[in-house]
């Protein structure tokens, strides 16, 4: 086995990639219960989180609220619904970082302060936040959360005393904050959703009638019956009341960054990003991968469930036909929370098992969506020759990781990521497979059908569209973003 100095599997986190949370809103016309249409949303997006989720209702300007950890069919049932009645709502869904997974910091958060009640569903992960907190506590304000949602509610708050309306305070708050965010406020009698001015996170709108919806993915609108209207646009405000629609745009929007991992992971593949189709950029990576590393097999497979469809599109390119080889257990639950390695790989093999009858005997070319710390590196190989694969060729359907994320995507420090610290050659040696092939950092643009809607690729590429503070930086180096000074918690795929 192929081993750096100072890296070892042993100190390091779990092995699995997340982005952290997913909101949905809606501004009722009466026909639609606000809170059963937002847990019809959070169920379409609780793949973006499953630490806790929330929802909370404006009835006549008098917001309620509940929230609680755990996922969404365990917080809500019928008798809460029910009690949360009103004419809006905001809600979301969130993945915590480690220390961090506590009902404190559940959202949306509810802000009572001089001019009424706010509640706030923060998407994203702010650059400069650490800086702006400690201006806020050095002149008295006091945090009951350790996420940087909460700093954005005191700004919003804060400019709102100065403003004559909570549209004018979000465009106010935006213009200080740095890094991304897509964020639903709710006033007492109105729905603002906002989007950073490089678009890193997505945020689309729907109808249903004449009811207006907002949320993460195009997935959620289709869950609860709506229209989809438009993505918001990158540094755009839209404001929705009693006198209609309307559009501001507060900050001069930069060249779009939306996350590119967006499209190789996080979203449904039923959701359509920015206009274009999750499922078929997708499948597109995998052709990619056919054409650039071609091999002769008996069957392409792919890991639930993100890498499915991109085997789908390495079947079609290279002719070699699709099974379905892996069956993922979707109730056994995040495999991180195992207290040891030993643990957290026997829960691999309960939530993955091969189609052994399937493999036994046959050439396999498997596709996953990425390799991070690399710490279960040989998981998916160990477990096919198990079953009786010949060979094992893995493809991964994301170029490597060379460069860690600020923007709120769990992706770590330099010195944790396995393609900074060895090469393709010995990430193939250490994974157990036959062959490894990575998907081209200079191929990102094809995947997306060559459509210039401007991604980021800082993660693959170190070039970073939104500056970083150095507080970032360094809390990045000691191994977390927020004020906790923790990791986001990682998932064993």
């Amino acid at each position: 086995m192929v081993t750096p100095l100072n890296f070892t599997f042993d100190n390091l986190p779990k092995e699995g990639l997340h982005e952290e949370c997913g909101v949905f809103g809606i501004y009722g016309d009466g026909t639609v219960n606000p809170a059963y249409a937002c847990y019809n949303g959070l169920l379409a997006l609780q793949h973006r989180g499953q630490e806790s989720c929330g929802i909370a209702v404006s009835d006549c300007g008098v917001i309620n609220y509940h929230k609680n950890m755990g996922l969404v069919t365990e917080v809500f049932n019928n008798s809460i619904l029910d009690s949360l009645d009103g004419q809006m709502a905001v809600s979301h869904v969130r993945y915590s970082t480690a220390g961090g997974s506590v009902l404190e910091n559940a959202q949306p958060l509810v802000m009572r302060y001089v001019k009424g009640t706010l509640a706030v569903a923060h998407n994203g992960n702010l650059t400069n936040a650490m800086e702006i907190r400690k201006e806020l506590e050095e002149r008295g304000s006091i945090f009951q959360t350790t996420i940087d949602s909460e700093v954005i509610c005191y700004m919003i708050a804060r400019e709102r005393l100065k403003c004559h309306s909570v549209e004018d305070a979000v465009a106010n708050a935006v213009k200080k904050i740095e890094g991304a965010y897509s964020l639903l406020v709710m006033s007492p009698s109105k729905m603002v959703a906002a989007r950073d001015p490089h678009g890193f996170r997505p945020l689309c709108m729907g109808k249903i009638n004449n009811s207006i919806v907002f949320a993460s993915e195009s997935a959620a609108l289709d869950a609860c019956g709506a229209e989809f209207i438009r993505d918001v646009e990158a540094g755009e405000i839209v404001v929705v009341d009693k006198n209609g629609v309307r559009s501001i745009m507060p900050k001069k929007a930069c060249n779009k960054s939306l996350c590119v991992f967006e499209y190789i992971y996080f979203a449904r593949s039923d959701s359509y990003i920015d206009g274009i189709s999750v499922y078929e950029s997708r499948k597109q990576a995998g052709r990619i991968l056919a054409r650039e590393f071609p091999v002769e097999a008996d069957m392409v497979i792919g890991v639930p469930e993100s890498g499915i469809d991109a085997a789908i599109g390495y079947s079609e390119e290279s002719g070699i036909p699709y099974e379905k080889g892996i069956v993922k257990n979707g109730y056994i639950g995040r495999t991180f929370i195992k207290p040891s390695q030993g643990e957290r790989m026997k829960s691999v093999r309960i939530k993955l098992n091969p189609i052994s009858d399937r493999i036994k005997g046959k050439r396999v070319v498997v596709i996953d969506d990425s390799i991070v710390r690399g710490t279960t590196i040989d998981r998916i190989t160990n477990m096919l020759r198990d079953a009786g694969a010949k060979e094992v060729h893995m493809r991964i359907s994301s170029p490597p990781f060379l460069w860690p994320c600020y923007y709120g995507t769990d992706i770590p420090s330099r010195g944790e990521l396995i393609a900074v610290n060895h090469t393709i050659d010995e990430i193939c040696k250490l994974s157990g497979a036959d062959s490894l092939g990575y998907l081209p950092a200079d191929s990102l643009g094809e995947m997306l059908g060559n459509k210039n809607i401007g991604v980021c690729d800082a993660c693959f590429s170190g070039k970073y569209p939104a500056p970083i503070t150095k507080n970032a930086l360094e809390g990045k180096e000691r191994g977390g973003m927020n004020f906790d000074n923790n990791c986001t918690s990682k998932e064993e795929d």
